[in-house]
């Protein structure tokens, strides 16, 4: 048996809910004090590589999927016919390269504030950035609330937040202010994405402020869908889609059975299940 004193391990510690999650690495891979924020790398023994930000998992090679793969392609199949795509954060290229595996999509520009988060997926994560030199993507590293608030009205069909939690460099992205931008930017039948955390945890906060600042911001539909993600607090996690006018509950189903191409765990049955809102989140949402 492993004597448990030489195994290291990396744990992050959630301290006002009383949890924790940890993984077992065999190496460090690479730190760095970016100008926003402390970066790490690790080799972890069950679940590939891990990127950690200020002490916070971001992604393991082993279940981005989950996350990336949702964050992407129920909207993707909610809008009409999505064309152009912005991704507000989401330095790590997993949802644009989900993105781009649409066709349709013409153009998808990503703007995250800190190029030292895509330079480390293109070391130890290139699976994530195979979309990275597709001539339809726009990598920019800049402010996206700027960005946003200065982008042509009606120009955008979807725009992605693929941000960290609401603290930090992010907390300016979970607010009124900024979806109104958003709105502003997004033709009549677009649709806006928020990472919004786990339901089990948020759904009676942040789940629910973000359902009632995007109704302030003007936003007539919003819909919270939730998903396995084993690495995120409580291993559960969340969308939520919000349009100025369509739906965001009814999507192309004929073709997102019938896509052209591979997914992990995104299909159409996925689909229909995340759109099953939990008694809990409901009541929570509608008090």
């Amino acid at each position: 048996m492993t004597d448990p004193s030489k195994q290291t391990w990396f744990t992050e510690i959630f301290g006002d809910e009383g949890t924790s999650f940890g993984l077992e690495i065999t190496e460090k891979l690479h730190e760095e004090q970016t100008q926003y924020q402390f970066l790490e790398v690790y080799d972890t023994k069950t679940f590939g590589k891990l990127m950690v930000l200020d002490g916070c998992v971001m992604l393991t090679s082993r279940d981005n999927f989950l996350y990336h793969e949702m964050m992407s392609h129920p909207a993707l199949f909610t809008h009409p016919n999505p064309k152009k795509v912005a991704i507000i954060g989401g330095g790590d290229c997993g949802t644009l390269r989900e993105v781009l595996k649409h066709p349709g999509v013409e153009r998808c520009t990503q703007i995250d504030i800190d190029e030292k988060v895509t330079w480390a997926s293109q070391q130890w994560f290139p699976e994530l950035c195979d979309a990275n030199d597709d001539p339809r993507a726009e990598l920019l590293f800049d402010d996206g609330i700027a960005w946003v608030k200065n982008c042509a009205p009606g120009s955008m069909d979807v725009i992605i937040i693929d941000s960290t939690d609401p603290v930090g460099p992010a907390e300016g992205l979970f607010a009124v202010d900024f979806y109104k931008d958003c709105l502003k930017a997004l033709k009549p039948e677009g649709l806006l994405v928020q990472q919004s955390e786990s339901p089990l945890l948020h759904s009676d906060s942040i789940i629910k402020k973000i359902h009632l600042d995007m109704a302030d911001a003007g936003f007539q539909q919003c819909h919270t869908l939730p998903f396995p993600q084993p690495v995120y607090p409580t291993g559960w996690w969340s969308c939520t889609m919000a349009s100025p006018h369509g739906s965001v509950t009814h999507f192309r189903e004929s073709d997102a059975a019938a896509k052209a191409f591979e997914t992990q765990y995104y299909n159409l049955e996925i689909h229909r299940g995340a759109l099953a809102m939990p008694e809990f989140m409901k009541r929570a949402l509608s008090k």
